[in-house]
Order: C-alpha cells, then sequence, then structure tokens
C-alpha cells in the first residue's frame, strides 16, 4: 500500500511538509509506504480552460511540462492521498489551487473515476486565521474525486507562523498523529 502526499506550500521544509511527515510516520509505522511531493518550484499553471482533456480523454491534462500529469499518475497508483497546504489569504496556496483546478477538471473529463474510493485526507498549516476555509477547499476537491475522507480527532490544522513552530503546538501534531493511526486502519481494512 503506498500514501502520495501533496504539499502545497513553497518550502519545502516549512510547517506543511512537517505536519505531512507527521502523518506519514504513523503510516510507515503502520508498514505503508509513502512519498512526499513537492508542488513549490514546479512550474504549475492555472487551467486554460482549453477543454483538450475532454476531446483526449486519456486521463492526463493537455500542458505536458510541469509535472502535474506525472502527479496525477501516481495519485491514481496509490492507495491514499494526502492534501497539505499553508493558509495564503484565508485559503490554499496558488499552487495548491491551481493543481486542485486542474486535476479537477481531468478528472471530470475521464469520468471522474481515476481517484475513486481512496482513503484521502487533507492537512493544513497556518498562523492564526483561515485554516478552516483552507482545509475545506481541499476537502471539497477530495469529495469531489469520490475519495473516502479520513477524520482525526480534531479539524486537521496546526499552529505556528516560523518552520518549526507546527512541533510547539501539542494538540495539531496529536491530531497529525491520529489522522495517520485512522488512515492506516481503513487503508488495511479496504486492502484486506
Amino acid at each position: 500500500m503506498k500514501v502520495v502526499g501533496i504539499n502545497g506550500s513553497p518550502r519545502r521544509e516549512g510547517n506543511t511538509s512537517i505536519i505531512i511527515k507527521a502523518v506519514f510516520k504513523e503510516l510507515e509505522k503502520n508498514g505503508i509506504e509513502t512519498e512526499l511531493i513537492q508542488l513549490g518550484g514546479l512550474p504549475i499553471r492555472s487551467c486554460m480552460s482549453c477543454y483538450k482533456c475532454f476531446e483526449k480523454q486519456n486521463g492526463k491534462c493537455v500542458i505536458q511540462n510541469d509535472g502535474l500529469n506525472d502527479i496525477l499518475d501516481k495519485m491514481a497508483k496509490a492507495d491514499g492521498i494526502l492534501l497539505g497546504s499553508p493558509v495564503y489569504a484565508a485559503d490554499v496556496t496558488s499552487e495548491m489551487k491551481a493543481f486542485i483546478d486542474r486535476v479537477s477538471l481531468v478528472l471530470k473529463a475521464n469520468g471522474q473515476d481515476m481517484l475513486k474510493h481512496k482513503v484521502a485526507g487533507a492537512v493544513t498549516a497556518v498562523r492564526r486565521g483561515g485554516a478552516i476555509h483552507a482545509f475545506d477547499t481541499m476537502n471539497h476537491f477530495l469529495h469531489y474525486a469520490q475519495t473516502f475522507l479520513v477524520g482525526a480527532s480534531y479539524w486537521n490544522m496546526v499552529y505556528g507562523k516560523e518552520p518549526g513552530d507546527v512541533e510547539r503546538d501539542e494538540e495539531g501534531m496529536k491530531n497529525m498523529q491520529v489522522l495517520g493511526e485512522n488512515m492506516a486502519w481503513l487503508l488495511k481494512r479496504i486492502n484486506n
């Protein structure tokens, strides 16, 4: 079994990476392989609304040079998906939003079954406000993709400003542990 984590932060080793890795730690304890994919630094641009994905219906976006199709392929092959984003202007980052918009259209063009029945969750790193909205944005996409959303002991947000600050949010980090445990439990039940 494998879970692919998509880090929507432009920082490779920032707070979002830390909380995704905290979830991964629990998955790996349960023998589940993980892979972290960094959106920041990739030239993923917004959807062009060209609708070529509807013409081709090959499970890919017509834009070929930005890594999105490789990520989509990894998500389609994985058993689970974890999305993570810091909060920017009370929502996900522009990288995560462009990713969601493009993948959503490719899913719609291809019958929406590419990610169906995968175990999924979303996490957000936040300095102060806007976490619920960012969390909802990712969960709305995962719901649209027909995944099984996994809950934890609270909403999946961890507080911190500077890189590493999230590790001092004991309740938030405990919630990441519980999310990982719950994802592992569901993955084992589905793949049994």
